[in-house]
């Protein structure tokens, strides 16, 4: 076996990217800065990501509460029902604010034990032992209390969400505890739908049980407000706190930069890289139980060669089953011969039985999250090497 290495992850440094900077020369100068300076050998079908943040960041995709109070204003003339929000400072407070600016009445309803996205609005079990059926009882936020105590705090947070969103709507704006968005329906027939993966079909169920304004976040700022920021594929759905008053939106015209960093590397080096923007990875943390996801999409661009899913054989099933007798050499040789001859679609067969065929964007995304982090690392970009190599590759 002469190849001993297979993927490689590479974390790689930029400069901070403001607003109008040129953010393909940047990505190019940084990812072939890096190649140089660690004597990593560049190869086709290598992956670069760029987190989206950089892409909004450069394009000064921003906007005010200002600017949501105005648009939300302007579509929904009398009292708000804000319909599964996920429970996050950086990602729905600032929204909130924005929306409770328009000086509407909003009627919150909150999904439980937890939001969308695998945040807690109570321990399970205590919820089990109150026999509460979050199939069909609705609570009200003296409910809520009454039963689960006066302050109730997030795991890794420590904020109680139904105290900061209560703070933010103010008194005269209600919270209530359900799973059916129809509840909502008791309070005002005008519904802003805040859930993200969901959203289609909570916004179907609504419409056909009468509900009268129907939109989603993805229905706001999905056109520029007095000259904001905007998204008009996502609307505020993927945006971030950027300060006190003012969100970062999801990235706009995302393949424009992809195929354009594509071919000035291969200009430059004479590699034909793959390139894709990567947001939120997909992948549950085992101890809060947090889907990580909140972003619409794990990748908004990306360069054709990454579409579809991988077709692997389980290498271990293999093994388990057709190589127990034979020698080490045998084995390596009849492995490597069975990748090579395998067929072009393996979904159903015993050979590719315990793999997940999950998107490439989706496992790559969350390969460069978790490399990037959400933190000080600094590593906006990430490299990534034989990931499309396998065990027959030389």
């Amino acid at each position: 076996m002469s190849r001993l290495v297979g993927t490689t992850v590479w974390g790689i440094r930029t400069p901070i990217v403001k607003q109008g900077d040129n953010l393909v020369n940047i990505v190019v100068d940084a990812v072939i800065k890096a190649v140089e300076s660690e004597n990593i050998h560049l190869n086709n079908k290598d992956v670069i990501g760029i987190t989206e943040s950089l892409v909004a960041r450069a394009q000064g995709n921003y906007a005010s509460i200002e600017d949501i109070a105005h648009d939300i204003a302007y579509k929904f003339p009398n009292d708000i029902g804000i319909v599964f929000p996920i429970l996050s400072r950086n990602r729905f407070s600032i929204l909130l604010k924005g929306i409770a600016k328009s000086n509407k009445k909003i009627h919150l309803l909150l999904s439980y034990p937890s939001d969308e996205v695998g945040n807690h609005l109570m321990d399970i079990d205590k919820m089990d032992e109150l026999n509460i059926n979050p199939y069909s009882d609705v609570l009200t936020e003296e409910d809520y209390r009454r039963l689960f105590g006066e302050k109730v705090t997030h795991p890794f947070t420590a904020i109680d969400y139904v105290q900061l969103y209560k703070d933010i709507i103010g008194e005269n704006g209600s919270i209530y505890l359900a799973n059916d968005p129809r509840a909502i329906l008791k309070y005002t027939k005008d519904v802003l739908v805040a859930n993200i993966h969901e959203r289609n079909r909570t916004k179907r169920w609504l419409k056909n049980a009468g509900a009268n304004i129907v939109l989603g976040l993805d229905d706001i700022l999905t056109s520029s407000i007095n000259g904001s920021g905007y998204n008009e594929e996502y609307g505020l759905l993927g945006s971030n706190l950027s300060s006190e008053d003012k969100v970062k939106l999801f990235p706009r015209n995302c393949d424009n930069y992809v195929n354009e960093i594509q071919n000035i590397i291969f200009e430059k080096t004479g590699k034909k890289v793959e390139v894709m923007i990567y947001g939120d990875g997909a992948f549950k943390d085992p101890v809060g139980k947090i889907w990580e996801l909140a972003d619409p999409v794990v990748s908004p661009g990306f360069t054709d060669g990454l579409m579809g899913v991988p077709n692997e054989i389980k290498l271990k099933y293999v093994a388990d089953n057709e190589l127990k007798d034979l020698s080490e050499d045998e084995a390596i040789y009849v492995m490597k011969e069975k990748i090579k001859n395998k067929e072009a679609n393996l979904t159903g067969k015993a050979d590719s039985l315990g793999t997940t065929p999950r998107k490439i964007t989706d496992l790559l995304g969350s390969l460069c999250d978790l490399t990037s982090g959400s933190g000080d690392k600094g590593t906006p970009v990430v490299l990534i090497q034989g990931y499309f190599d396998n065990y027959a590759t030389e």
